[in-house]
C-alpha cells in the first residue's frame, strides 16, 4: 500500500508543473497574432513619409495596440493612428502616451 502512494506523488508533481506551464503559455503576453500586428504597424509607420517611426513605440496585447512616444505635430499623431487602424486584427488603439512635442 505504501508503495502505491510513492508512485502517485511524482505524478501529482509532474501534472502540477505541466498545468502551470500550460497556463503560462495561454496567458503569455505576446501571441503570434500580437507579434504580427506589432510588426505590421511598425512597418506602416516606417514606410510613411509623414511619420517619424523611430520616435513611436508600438506594443500589442490581445489586439490592443499602445502607441507611445512623441511626435512633431497633431497631424503626425493622427496619421500614426490612421495607419494603425488599417492593420487587420487591431481591436483598440491606446494613444494617451503619444504626445505632441511643443
Amino acid at each position: 500500500m505504501r508503495r502505491a502512494n510513492v508512485c502517485k506523488e511524482p505524478a501529482v508533481v509532474v501534472m502540477a508543473v505541466l498545468l502551470l506551464v500550460g497556463c503560462a503559455a495561454i496567458t503569455g503576453r505576446d501571441t503570434p497574432e500580437d507579434t504580427r500586428i506589432t510588426t505590421e504597424v511598425k512597418a506602416r509607420l516606417a514606410a510613411d513619409p509623414l511619420v517619424r517611426a523611430s520616435a513611436i513605440d508600438v506594443d500589442t496585447s490581445r489586439g490592443v495596440v499602445r502607441l507611445r512616444g512623441s511626435v512633431a505635430s497633431e497631424q503626425e499623431r493622427q496619421r500614426a493612428i490612421q495607419l494603425t487602424q488599417g492593420v487587420a486584427g487591431v481591436q483598440e488603439i491606446i494613444v494617451r502616451n503619444l504626445m505632441v512635442r511643443r
